[in-house]
């Protein structure tokens, strides 16, 4: 049976379904969604890359920033790193290789936890960190834990654009029916039904109401998973790296309608193909996220551009950590372009931003945090 024959199947059993049960099937079936398939979905042999895929300073720039939250928190003797959504754990590897090197006391600390709910990524993440797992430094579960009993860094690079979302119109919220009743073979269709009050109160509090021919995701699994989050968190940080927005941009009249299908690093015009063989993401909102998080006590230190991020976190040693192995000036200009991608406008410098959050900190103690230095 294919994912698509999977979904009219449900379809035919329980009538039409929400758009968010749609998404949540297309990437997280267990055997058949995109995340659980054995395909490369990473890098440039897939479908999409990550920060992580251009350059290993991104994880040495973050490594810089953790350690520097490690020291905000008194420098713990035990630390962990969790890790949401870690892919083929390029990141989890750059950060713990390089703390290694140029934070022995931080590194000796650390416990990094890797949350993936993919058998196949997990298993993925287990050889590309043998290493780290073997001498007991990284640990990789199936879900978020009970408990954060540690200081934590909860870190989440493009988890929350990939959770499922309702979509609204002005003629109600989006359900996907079949085009022909019982028929075998039958389209996935669009129809709209009654937006529950939970979509609408989202609406009311965190985005805006869609006029005609606009339509506007409802991020309620986004905001439950933070909650969880910050519920469980009794003293760290959430840093969360996205393409997403506030409810003032979309005042404005921006990020309406952000639902994109990704297949072979170029975007989809329709998410109806290939049900599971494409990746399907929503830009995500950061008001909501913080409010959801501030339920539970967390502190909103700031959001900024990840050009803004980075360039906190290098300008002291001048990016030094991206050229350490270069030995001829080929191999500085190629890492200058690399390095030039993760901050300019062109790049992923200005669509991506960094939420950074925090709780049971003294004040004070995470104001002067390099990340923010250049935050407007």
């Amino acid at each position: 049976m294919t994912l698509r024959e999977k979904i009219a199947d449900e379809i035919r059993r329980l009538g039409p379904i929400p758009f968010s049960r749609y998404m949540e099937m297309c990437l997280y079936d267990p055997q058949l969604g995109y995340y659980s398939r054995n395909d490369e979905q990473f890098g440039k042999a897939g479908d999409f890359y990550t920060s992580s895929d251009v350059h290993a300073v991104f994880g040495r720039l973050l490594s810089r920033q953790f350690e520097e939250m490690w020291r905000a928190l008194d420098s713990p003797s035990r630390f962990n790193i969790l890790e949401l959504g870690p892919g083929r754990g390029l990141f989890a590897q750059d950060v713990l290789d390089w703390s290694q090197k140029k934070f022995p006391n931080f590194f000796d600390a650390i416990d990094y936890v890797l949350v993936e709910s993919s058998p196949a990524l997990r298993t993925r993440l287990d050889q590309t960190l043998r290493d780290h797992v073997h001498a007991g430094k990284a640990e990789i579960v199936g879900e978020l834990p009970a408990a954060l009993g540690n200081p934590t860094i909860v870190f989440a690079n493009e988890f929350f654009d990939a959770l499922p979302v309702k979509v609204l119109s002005s003629s109600g919220e989006l359900e996907i029916d079949l085009s022909g009743g019982d028929v075998d073979g039958d389209r996935l269709v669009e129809k709209s039904a009654t937006p529950c009050p939970e979509a609408l109160h989202f609406l009311d509090r965190y985005s805006v109401h869609p006029q005609p021919g606009e339509r506007v995701e409802v991020a309620l699994a986004a905001q439950q998973y933070m909650e969880n989050i910050a519920a469980r968190l009794k003293h760290g940080f959430v840093v969360a790296i996205d393409y997403g927005y506030t409810r003032e941009e979309q005042l404005a009249g921006r990020h309406l309608g952000t639902v994109t299908g990704y297949r072979k690093h170029g975007t989809n015009t329709s998410v109806y193909d290939a049900p599971g063989e494409q990746d399907i993401t929503a830009h995500v909102n950061f008001t909501a996220l913080q409010a959801a998080a501030g339920k539970h006590g967390m502190n909103m230190l700031g959001l900024v551009t990840q050009a803004q991020f980075l360039m906190g976190i290098g300008e002291e040693n001048q990016f030094a950590d991206a050229f350490e192995e270069c030995r001829l000036p080929q191999e500085r200009a190629k890492v200058a372009l690399q390095l030039k991608h993760l901050v300019s406008p062109a790049g992923m410098g200005e669509s991506f931003h960094v939420l950074i959050m925090s709780k049971g900190l003294e004040k004070g103690s995470a104001t002067g945090l390099s990340g923010l230095k250049f935050a407007r």
